[in-house]
């Protein structure tokens, strides 16, 4: 099950599965991806992902992660959740294995409990994470950290997570919360560009000059100059 409540401007979103330590299968990749869509749709600023009980993803359900359709599944959701406009955090509240590294990469920001881990052991498997997976990871935990993770089949624990940058804050779910209700409240325009550069690789690319200049010409922008010439915090409606 995938559970999901919006407030203030952050969704919350679960993986309820904690008797398979929210392990994805098909239908939860689907039902994950649904709820994020939704969420996005009816005007959240921020979503956060969360796992229910003591694991964020213990990765695949290893009765179908040999099957084609879950792989497609699986990277859609990836690719869903890089390409939606408003930021999505991952409160990374246990173990992230496999699957649940790759669903937490995928996220703009990672905030991670005490005993949260993150490891992708497909060289135990005989299995392969992508190529996006392999350069996303080695980005944000850099390259040492990748090769670890990968080659030697390690798990690195939140704080090693931490202090190489693959985590961004070390916290609980309400830590996660409070950041995505700060994050709310930004300009929603702003921080679609700058995703958007984030995850595109070809600076050229005509989406992001006219994403650029969609932001200094919005009234968002004339917003943030009243509201500094004020003195008052700005009222950002994303136009």
């Amino acid at each position: 099950m995938i559970r999901s409540e919006t407030d203030a401007g952050v969704a919350v979103v679960r993986i309820d599965r904690p008797r398979h330590r929210n392990a994805l299968d098909l239908e939860h990749c689907e039902q994950l991806g649904r709820a994020v869509r939704d969420a996005v749709d009816g005007g959240a600023r921020c979503v956060v992902i969360t796992g229910e009980g003591s694991a964020f993803c213990a990765g695949a359900d290893l009765n179908q992660v040999y099957g084609e359709a879950f792989k497609d599944a699986l990277y859609r959701l990836l690719r869903l959740i890089t390409e939606v406009p408003p930021p999505v955090l991952a409160a990374v509240n246990g173990p992230a294995i496999g699957a649940g590294t790759q669903l937490a990469i995928a996220c703009d920001l990672r905030v991670a409990a005490p005993d949260a881990a993150f490891g992708i052991p497909t060289a135990r498997l005989g299995l392969a994470v992508d190529p996006w997976t392999v350069h996303r990871l080695a980005s944000l935990a850099g390259g040492g950290v990748a090769r670890s993770i990968l080659v030697g089949a390690a798990t690195i624990p939140a704080d090693r997570a931490y202090h190489h940058g693959l985590v961004d804050r070390l916290g609980d779910l309400a830590d996660a919360i409070g950041w995505a209700t700060e994050i709310a409240g930004l300009a929603p325009l702003t921080l679609a560009y700058s995703k958007l550069a984030l995850n595109t690789p070809d600076a050229s690319n005509p989406s992001l000059e006219r994403a650029f200049h969609t932001c200094w010409s919005s009234e968002d922008a004339q917003e943030g100059r009243r509201a500094r010439a004020e003195n008052r915090p700005p009222r950002f409606r994303g136009r």
